[in-house]
């Protein structure tokens, strides 16, 4: 379980950092007016959508099966719940999973644009909301504590 922990916790700096890329990559191409490349501009955008996939199983994975996650759960249910046992039980996967489906949608908006304006428009607007959202509940506590 705890190679499952660290390989959330490290993959949570890759996510992130391509993350931002890709928003910074989109914010560009709307100050730019520069023409979506499929080469590069579709890379970053689907790199970013499948890691933050991959970091959202691998999390809902480590919640389900992890002694940490089975405790926040019990407490959750029995209305005990500390700040930072509510974090972990309940607000940083709910929100993650509203991230993820933000972040998706600008993936399916994306690809029905045919103007490379809006392309880079969607990419910019969901994949920026839901990098805001998982910057607002990752745990800064035990990353750094």
């Amino acid at each position: 379980m705890e190679i499952l922990q660290s390989v959330h916790s490290y993959l949570a700096y890759i996510v992130l950092a391509v993350l931002f890329l890709a928003v910074a990559n989109a914010l560009r191409g709307l100050a730019v007016n520069k023409i979506f490349d499929l080469h590069k501009d579709l890379r970053i955008s689907l790199f970013a959508l499948i890691l933050s996939h991959i970091q959202l199983l691998l999390g809902l994975l480590l919640f389900f099966v992890s002694a940490n996650g089975l405790k926040a759960i019990q407490a959750l249910g029995m209305g005990g719940l500390n700040a930072e046992a509510r974090l972990l039980a309940l607000e940083h996967p709910a929100i993650n999973i509203v991230a993820i489906i933000l972040i998706t949608i600008g993936w399916s908006r994306h690809k029905k644009q045919g103007e490379d304006r809006k392309k880079f428009r969607a990419i910019a607007l969901f994949y920026g909301l839901g990098l805001i959202f998982i910057l607002s509940r990752i745990p800064w506590g035990q990353w750094f504590g």
